[in-house]
């Protein structure tokens, strides 16, 4: 299907081909890969500038495209969210600490393809109470994403999430979600975390998007700190999330960015 003919819903979201799965596959795995290297990098002492440094590296030594680096005036390959920072925190001189918990987030463009995801690090010794908020919000995006197939809706993806974190004791993030993509880094759906059974479009084989929830211990208020990019719990309470892209294929849905070496969950160990 020519690009530029692919149909598009009544909600406004892109339908894909077969040659739109194999670009995602693509670019997914290729953000998957660079996250499964960063592993060894998050250590004690480590400065988050650090990490994304090699990031960047990688992006270039592979001949890809980082998505974020001049996206709205942004500066960096990665968002690096540690602790009580939700989403889009920026790296730099912050060195890791014993027990911190850390999100990293990479998209790059493959051939015109955006591959994003993002998964939670730990430095040092792992305190039980994150470790929980890990595995809660993990599962938390399994059920998202096993609620994905043909004739479903994006509230039953929202519902799924949010009921299975609320019965842990933990909030949803209600004020970010997960998005379309493709061809571009922000389209139609607004992919909500929470929601009512039944609600919302309908998902159709061919769509794409990313699910990727956030999880506080805490509340689920945030506010934005003054440089215009980082997003904090507002109670200072920790803060976790896992992010795939997917598309929805005729049976259920095909994870894009599924790690090569099986350690998206627990990279750590």
């Amino acid at each position: 299907m020519d690009e530029t003919r692919a149909r598009i819903t009544r909600d406004g979201i892109r339908i894909y081909d077969e040659a739109g799965f194999a670009g995602m596959r693509a670019a997914g795995q290729v953000a998957a890969e660079i996250l499964d290297q960063v592993a060894p990098l998050v250590r004690l002492g480590t400065p988050t500038a650090e990490i994304d440094d090699f990031i960047r590296e990688e992006i270039i030594r592979r001949g890809v495209v980082s998505a974020t680096i001049g996206y709205k005036g942004y500066k960096h390959a990665s968002c690096i969210s540690v602790n009580h920072v939700v989403c889009h925190g920026i790296p730099g001189p912050k060195v890791l600490a014993d027990g911190d918990i850390l999100n990293i987030d990479v998209t790059v463009i493959v051939d015109g393809w955006f591959g994003d995801t993002s998964r939670m690090y730990v430095a040092g010794q792992l305190a039980r109470k994150a470790e929980r908020l890990i595995e809660v919000t993990h599962e938390a995006l399994m059920r998202g994403i096993a609620a994905v197939r043909p004739g479903a809706t994006f509230g039953d993806i929202g519902h799924a999430i949010q009921s299975y974190v609320e019965a842990n004791r933990m909030s949803v993030v209600r004020d970010f979600c997960g998005h379309g993509l493709g061809r571009v880094f922000h389209a139609p759906p607004n992919v909500l975390h929470y929601g009512r059974p039944g609600s919302g479009p309908a998902l159709e084989e061919g769509m794409f998007f990313t699910i990727e929830p956030m999880v506080n211990l805490g509340r689920p208020e945030t506010k934005i700190l003054a440089d215009d990019w980082t997003a904090v719990t507002r109670d200072k309470s920790l803060s976790a999330q896992y992010e795939h892209s997917i598309g929805v294929t005729a049976t259920g849905c095909e994870i894009f960015t599924a790690s090569p070496a099986g350690k998206f969950f627990r990279t750590w160990e």
